[in-house]
């Protein structure tokens, strides 16, 4: 007895298949952001510490950590709002790279690989972010 295999796919459900592609595009580009971010707040603590070996201090111990995880939420988005009005990112690779190395030569390989996929992120932002982008039916 042999068992057939279909030679055409089974119907879709069209709707269904529009809802589960933009979901996983626009959650891949929430993550991609994410971890763009990650890697810009990154180079912003070691900027702020100047060298890999203050930045046990960011952990702020003997502090309430909700205490400590409120003023940094509200940093955060102070810091983002301001940074969107005065630093186009796209612009300095380089200096992302720099801080990459700086961060991993001092063992902190996370936050270098974060700044290390900021970096990549910046570097393919100098084309145009609509080119790469899956065409959208207008109707």
């Amino acid at each position: 007895m042999t068992t057939e295999i279909p030679t055409t796919p089974a119907p879709a459900d069209d709707a269904g298949f529009e809802v589960m592609r933009a979901d996983a595009v626009l959650t891949g580009r929430a993550m991609s952001s994410g971890q763009f971010l990650a890697g810009l707040i990154a180079r912003g603590e070691l900027e702020t510490v100047g060298t890999p070996s203050k930045l046990p201090q960011d952990l702020f111990p003997g502090v309430d950590p909700v205490v400590v995880q409120e003023v940094w939420d509200r940093a955060l988005a102070v810091g983002v709002n301001a940074g969107r009005a005065y630093w186009a990112p796209r612009l300095h690779p380089e200096e992302l790279e720099s801080v990459r190395g700086v961060l991993a030569d001092a063992g902190f390989h996370a936050m270098g690989g974060a700044v290390g996929r900021s970096q990549r992120v910046v570097e393919r932002a100098r084309v145009h972010p609509g080119d790469g982008e899956i065409a959208r039916e207008h109707g």
